[in-house]
């Protein structure tokens, strides 16, 4: 088959450019395309270093710095790239990618990620967190995402099948777009991490510094609990973090990975307080024989088992976590490292990779038969 790989932008390596790595391995041979590629030399690994087929965004003033405002243009360019020579094409969607335009005789899987989150239910949130909730710039703001909201389900049609990244995303697919979605959760890198190590008494997150992310809900409750905790990550809300941080937290900024993987391996719990749509690293913690602290409402829990690998915790505050970490500081809960690794090895590249080929085999099997998807 001639296969087409279609994702939103390249310019980092995160959780949705892990998931295209290993579609790229599955699929050598594949053409990559992407509304922009802005990746540096240091990141084309994962793309093997193959060339980039690229929309006119890539040529707009500021592109580099700025593609994101460009997304009132997104669903056009994504409708510019010609996939005609095509048998197969994949798209890795979190905003746009499933718009491509296809023909009934080329099968298009969409791997969603997530619905766009600012579109739909956290429109509101979006525009607060963003100082969007007034005013003309609030109003053009609101504009645009009716409109993206019109061509978003419009779009979510073109798919033949769709691939989510959680039961949590499926739910949302669901809610958004009344189209069912076949659940395969993102690959990890499992095999970075031991489970054996001895157990220290910090505590660690790791994490953007974004508001839905809820690192000032972590810091408040090592606040209250005067236990430490480690914090890595960075972002735009690094000044309201540090101002916040009591002298029993450190804030590491940004790691390289072998301080993230030691650290991990290291620490008595990982606490993850955000809703996500999968998360991985709780996933890498797990690996490395941490038991995690997870916001129950998400993808994120679905990779815990309560009381097993790890605690859910209610209500996104700081009260309810701070019960949480003190059922492990008390000794009320056990947690046995070889039981963590097991868990996290669902979650494995390998196991991905089958199911994600055992899904295209099957899809492109009933397509050529002549049957429906769904």
């Amino acid at each position: 088959m001639n296969v087409a790989v279609v994702h939103e932008w390249l310019a980092s390596y995160a959780g949705s450019e892990k998931v295209v790595e290993q579609i790229l391995r599955q699929y050598p041979q594949a053409d990559l395309y992407s509304l922009v590629d802005f990746l540096p030399d240091e990141l084309r690994y994962f793309i093997q270093h193959r060339p980039v087929r690229t929309s006119f965004l890539q040529r707009l003033p500021l592109a580099r710095q700025r593609f994101r405002s460009y997304l009132p243009l997104m669903p056009i360019a994504v409708e510019q790239f010609d996939l005609a020579e095509y048998d197969l094409v994949i798209s890795s969607h979190h905003a746009v990618a499933k718009g491509v335009i296809t023909r009934p005789d080329q099968l298009h899987i969409s791997y969603v990620h997530t619905p766009m989150r600012y579109a739909w239910e956290f429109q509101l949130a979006y525009l607060r967190q963003s100082g969007l909730n007034r005013g003309l710039k609030s109003a053009a703001t609101r504009l645009t995402l009716h409109y993206l909201r019109l061509w978003d389900i419009a779009s979510a049609n073109r798919a033949d099948g769709l691939i989510a990244n959680s039961q949590y995303v499926a739910r949302r697919i669901w809610k958004t777009y009344r189209r069912p979605a076949e659940v395969i959760y993102p690959p990890v890198a499992i095999e970075r991490f031991r489970a054996d190590l001895p157990r220290d008494r910090f505590y660690l997150t790791v994490s953007r510094f974004v508001p839905y992310k809820r690192v000032d809900l972590t810091i408040e409750a090592f606040n209250q609990l005067g236990l430490p905790l480690v914090v890595i990550g960075d972002g735009p809300g690094w000044s309201a973090v540090k101002a916040l941080a009591g002298s029993q937290v450190q804030l590491l900024g940004s790691q390289p990975d072998t301080v993230v993987e030691d650290l991990m391996q290291r620490c008595r719990a990982f606490i993850f307080p955000a809703e996500e749509d999968f998360g991985i690293t709780p996933v890498e913690a797990q690996a490395a024989g941490a038991p995690v602290i997870v916001y129950q409402k998400g993808g994120q829990a679905e990779t815990v088992i309560p009381g097993k690998t790890g605690l859910l915790f209610s209500t996104q505050t700081a009260e309810s976590l701070v019960q949480s970490v003190k059922q492990i500081e008390s000794g009320q809960v056990q947690f046995d490292a070889a039981q963590l690794r097991h868990q996290a090895e669902l979650f494995s590249v390998e196991r991905f990779q089958t199911q994600f080929r055992t899904y295209i085999n099957r899809a492109w099997a009933r397509f050529q038969a002549g049957d429906p998807l769904e």
